[in-house]
């Protein structure tokens, strides 16, 4: 146990010495401001992403409703032309009048239920960014943990490096810019 103690003991000694500190410092303050704000931002999306789920379930369904109420309508128009009452004409042009305003509605519910679907496939790409964000600068504080304690500088620099590709995947989301990786989001996912 105490060549434990003695091995982290002399690390942190020297780090205090070091210039590295500061810099960690400094760039761990950076990228966990950046991280935070780029958290809240992935909550709003995730936000409009279960919104527009909800509007798609919802088309989906009252397109559903739709024609099942046309389908009524046409067995109820086939009863007429089989039984042919008196007054059919007028009974049969009411039933195909029904049947083409659903048809209708229902091809204006589907381009809607399908622009929500769009809106939530679009807006997902952006939750994936700014996810692979998340864990790139989570990712770069621990390794500047380590940096601090071990005062490597190659190691700094990689946890910069790693920290750089975590804010351009991050500033080119909120930009609205994808730089999304299927194959780093199927990894992950």
């Amino acid at each position: 146990m105490t060549d434990i103690t003695e091995t982290i003991q002399e690390p942190i000694e020297e780090a205090g010495k070091s210039k590295i500190n500061s810099k960690v410092a400094l760039f761990v303050a950076i990228t966990a401001t950046f991280m935070a704000l780029c958290n809240v931002k992935d909550g709003n999306i995730v936000q409009a992403m279960s919104q527009a789920q909800a509007h798609n379930i919802d088309a989906w369904s009252y397109f559903q409703a739709k024609s099942t109420k046309q389908a009524i309508a046409e067995n109820a128009l086939e009863v007429v032309k089989i039984q042919n009452p008196p007054n059919s004409a007028e009974i049969i042009k009411k039933y195909e009048d029904e049947i083409s305003r659903y048809e209708k509605e229902k091809t204006e519910i589907k381009a809607q239920a399908e622009g929500f679907a769009k809106e939530y496939d679009d807006t997902n790409l952006f939750d994936d960014q700014f996810d692979m964000t998340e864990a790139l600068l989570t990712i770069s504080i621990a390794m500047f943990g380590i940096t601090s304690l071990t005062q490597k500088k190659w190691l700094l620099y990689f946890a910069s490096a790693v920290s750089i590709v975590g804010f351009i995947l991050g500033v080119t989301a909120f930009m609205k810019i994808s730089l999304h990786s299927d194959f780093v989001s199927k990894l992950l996912g």
